[in-house]
C-alpha cells in the first residue's frame, strides 16, 4: 500500500496546502477532479494529475514527491506547540461563507476556540489612520460585538486594530486573519493584541508556519477576509488601499459592502467616497449596517446590548472639545441643520459635520428627515 494511504484524510489535506506552488484555485480543481478526496490526489501518478487543468509537470512532481517537500511530523510538532489546529474545509467548525468561494482554502490554522457559528462583519481600513477612522471603527465595532456579530480583521495597525479592540470592548468574539503563518505575528507590536484575539475569538491563517508576508499572501488574506463574512465595513481607506482589494472581493462574492465618509480633503477618505459613488452603503451609525441584515435569525429583533452602566454625568464615551461645543448647542431642545450650527458655534462646516458624525455613532443625536438634527432622549 502506497504510503500516502497511511495518513489520515486531515493530515493529507494538511500536506497539499502545505505544498509549494500549489495555490488555491489548482487545489480546487485539484479535488474537483479527484472527488474531493486528498488521498487520490497524492496517490495519483503524474499522468493523471496532468490531466488536470493548469497542472503541468513541475506541480505534478512536486505532488508526487510530497515527502521530500514537506515535513508532515514537524507540521505536526508546530500546531501541538502552538496550541492550534487544522481545520479542513469538510469541518463544522469551518466557517460556512467561506464555502461559497470559488477558490477557498482547503483549510485554515486555526488558534482560538471560536466556532464561527455567529455572522460575520469584516471591519477594514488604512494603516495610517486618523484618530477620527480609529474611533468610528472601534465604536462601530463594540456596538456589532453586542449585537451579536464577530468582527473579522487582519490584525495590522490604523483600523485592523481599532476594529479588533472594539470588538473585545463589546464582549464579542473577533477573529484575526493573517497574511503569515500562524507563529509569525506582524506587526510585532501586536502581540498582546494577538493574545486577546485568539482568547475571545480566534486567529486563523491559510499558510503554512514559517510563512512571512508579501504582496501575494495579503491579497490571498483579503479573499478571506471578505469570504467568511456576510458584510465588509471600509472605514478609511485611499484608492489604492489594500482595503480595496478586500472591498473588491466582497463584491465578486456578493457581500454587502459599506463605507464610512470622512473628510474631503484627507487621502485616507478618498477610497470610501469612491465606493460610496460605486453603490457602497454610505454608513454613519451601526443601524445602517444592521438595517441590511435583519434577516439573518437571532438578529431581526435583537436589541444591541447595554453598556455597563455609569454615573449620569459621565454617561456615554467621552467627547472631543469640538464635539461638546456642537452638542452645547442643543441644550433647550432645539432641532438644528449643520448650517445653523456652523454660525452658532464658529466652526467650520467640516468640524460641525465630523462632530455630527460622531455625536450620531455615541447615539448622542439623530438626524431626521428633514436634515435637522435632535438630542437622543
Amino acid at each position: 500500500m502506497n504510503a500516502s494511504h497511511e495518513l489520515s484524510e486531515t493530515q493529507a489535506f494538511l500536506v497539499l496546502n502545505a505544498l509549494p506552488n500549489l495555490g488555491p484555485v489548482s487545489l480546487r480543481r485539484l479535488l474537483d477532479a479527484f472527488g474531493d478526496d486528498p488521498l487520490a490526489i497524492l496517490h495519483a501518478s503524474p499522468g493523471e494529475l496532468e490531466q488536470v487543468k493548469g497542472v503541468g509537470s513541475t506541480m505534478s512532481q512536486s505532488i508526487t514527491a510530497w515527502r521530500d517537500k514537506v515535513n508532515l511530523a514537524r507540521e505536526e510538532q508546530r500546531l501541538a506547540q502552538a496550541g492550534a489546529r487544522f481545520v479542513t474545509h469538510r469541518d463544522a467548525s469551518y466557517p460556512a461563507l467561506l464555502r461559497e468561494l470559488y477558490d477557498p482554502p482547503i483549510g485554515l490554522y486555526q488558534k482560538g476556540e471560536y466556532g464561527f457559528d455567529r455572522p460575520g462583519i469584516a471591519m477594514v481600513g488604512s494603516r495610517k489612520t486618523t484618530l477620527y477612522g480609529q474611533k468610528v471603527a472601534r465604536t462601530l465595532a463594540t456596538e456589532l460585538a453586542r449585537a451579536r456579530f464577530c468582527i473579522v480583521s487582519g490584525l495590522a495597525r490604523g483600523i485592523d486594530t481599532a476594529a479588533h479592540e472594539g470588538a473585545l470592548d463589546g464582549g464579542g468574539p473577533t477573529v484575526g486573519v493573517l497574511g503569515t503563518g500562524l507563529d509569525i505575528i506582524y506587526p510585532p507590536e501586536n502581540i498582546d493584541l494577538y493574545r486577546q484575539v485568539e482568547a475571545a475569538g480566534a486567529v486563523v491563517s491559510e499558510f503554512p508556519f514559517g510563512r512571512r508576508a508579501d504582496r501575494q499572501s495579503f491579497a490571498m488574506r483579503n479573499r478571506i477576509v471578505a469570504g467568511m463574512c456576510a458584510g465588509v465595513v471600509v472605514v478609511e481607506s485611499d484608492k489604492a488601499g489594500g482595503s480595496m482589494i478586500t472591498a473588491r472581493f466582497a463584491g465578486e462574492q456578493g457581500r454587502q459592502l459599506f463605507a464610512v465618509p470622512g473628510r474631503i480633503d484627507q487621502p485616507t477618505s478618498a477610497g470610501c467616497h469612491q465606493l460610496i459613488q460605486d453603490g457602497a452603503k454610505l454608513t454613519t451609525c451601526v443601524d445602517d449596517i444592521l438595517a441590511e441584515f435583519s434577516y439573518l435569525e437571532g438578529l431581526a429583533s435583537t436589541p444591541i446590548a447595554a453598556a455597563p452602566e455609569t454615573p449620569a454625568d459621565q454617561a456615554g464615551p467621552p467627547m472631543s472639545a469640538v464635539e461638546a461645543k456642537v452638542m452645547a448647542v442643543f441644550a433647550g431642545g432645539e432641532r438644528l441643520i449643520p448650517d445653523e450650527i456652523e454660525a452658532q458655534t464658529g466652526l467650520s462646516i467640516a468640524e460641525v459635520n465630523t462632530a455630527l458624525m460622531m455625536l450620531e455613532l455615541q447615539r448622542r443625536v439623530a438626524k431626521q428627515p428633514d436634515g435637522r438634527f435632535e438630542v437622543v432622549s
